[in-house]
């Protein structure tokens, strides 16, 4: 074929091709366009839960805490103490007298004595010794005085006959005035050495319980010696328990208490007789002393739990736990009914074994939080749970 039969460009296939990419685009741009809108509807499918499974987990979050409805109740007030055990009325005895060598001891420790009963002799051979020679001192005395007289009546007898004046009879009067005297000083120097040597006995000055014995036989005493022995006036014995002010201040004589002894399960059952007009400037403490009777399983010096009632009152009573303080004094949270902490001051009352009471600040309704409240803040929601399992004190 000759170059003049090839045939030349027809411009009728320029355009063909020219449409034929403008379609194929629009294809491209169509199918993006569905695969976008099929990625959206699918990441709308796969998050379609995703803000109410926030708001759940918001509430979740939430802290779950313990509340109760205390309700209102009678409450007896008890005071927990716990005191020293001592005599009601110690009386310490010793040496009155000259003092000398202890020649027996009657009593020991534990032992009950009778008030002038002796507790111990004291050796008075000496004694025994001057109080004979003066008793010949007094009989010499009266001789004299009897011879005294005996002149005093002859001359009586005479003066009537003038055979003897009358200042002779002043002159045997004298004598026999003096005779007497004599009789009568002896005499106080025999009682003198008697009541010297009765001293010598240690004896109990009242009724009551020897606590203590610190003298042997062949000891030398004397009004220097100190304390022989110790009694308990009558046996009665007390616990010294020491208290606050906010206690002592809800006391008074007469209110019952039951005192228990360390080491022993056997309460016994006593009286505040005495409370304490003074506080203790370091310790902030004073002391009801609470009156016992005698039992042996009281021994002085030993320590002793009390429990005094300090009355009764009606109110809301909570846990320690529930109840806390700062320098704005006592407050509870209370779970209002939008489940927000609120912060409720209160003033507590009697505090018992089980719980405290609260007498201002609540009126037994409200839902108050009873642990973990140091965690919490006014305002915060949380999730209450009633405390229905465990019974709430009173």
């Amino acid at each position: 074929m000759t170059p003049s039969a090839v045939p030349a460009p027809d411009d009728t296939d320029e355009l063909y091709v020219t449409a034929e990419d403008r379609a194929s685009g629009r294809r491209v741009w169509i199918i993006l366009a569905v695969t976008a809108v099929l990625l959206v509807a699918l990441w709308f499918f796969v998050h379609r839960n995703d803000v109410p499974a926030a708001q759940a987990g918001a509430v979740q979050q939430a802290a779950t805490v313990t509340v109760v409805v205390p309700g209102r109740a009678t409450i007896a007030g008890e005071i927990n103490a716990t005191g020293t055990l001592a005599a009601r009325r110690e009386e310490p005895v010793g040496s009155v007298g000259e003092g000398g060598q202890v020649a027996e001891v009657r009593v020991e420790a534990g032992d009950w004595v009778r008030k002038g009963q002796i507790l111990a002799v004291i050796d008075r051979s000496v004694q025994i010794q001057q109080q004979a020679s003066q008793a010949a001192q007094v009989q010499v005395a009266q001789a004299d005085a009897r011879l005294a007289q005996a002149n005093l009546d002859r001359a009586l007898k005479l003066v009537e006959r003038g055979f003897i004046s009358r200042a002779d009879i002043d002159r045997l009067t004298a004598t026999r005035d003096s005779a007497l005297a004599r009789v009568n000083v002896a005499r106080a120097t025999l009682g003198q050495l008697q009541a010297q040597a009765a001293r010598l006995n240690i004896v109990a000055p009242s009724d009551g319980l020897v606590l203590e014995r610190r003298v042997e036989r062949g000891q030398v005493v004397g009004g220097g010696s100190g304390v022989l022995f110790r009694l308990a006036r009558g046996g009665e014995l007390e616990v010294q328990a020491r208290l606050s002010e906010t206690d002592l201040a809800a006391l008074s004589p007469g209110v019952a208490a039951s005192v228990t002894p360390v080491g022993s399960s056997k309460a016994f059952t006593g009286e505040v007789w005495q409370i304490s007009p003074v506080i203790d400037p370091t310790t902030r403490q004073g002391t009801a002393r609470v009156a016992l009777a005698y039992s042996p399983e009281l021994r002085p010096g030993g320590f002793a739990s009390v429990v005094i009632r300090a009355g009764t009152v009606v109110a809301p009573k909570l846990p320690e736990s529930a109840i806390l303080s700062d320098n704005a004094g006592s407050y509870v949270y209370v779970v209002g009914r939008d489940n927000k902490v609120v912060r409720r001051p209160v003033k507590t009352g009697l505090v018992t074994g089980d719980g405290i009471a609260v007498v201002e600040g609540l009126n037994g309704t409200e839902r108050v939080v009873l642990r973990a409240g140091g965690f919490l803040q006014p305002g915060e929601t949380v999730k209450p749970q009633l405390n229905t399992a465990a019974k709430l004190p009173g």
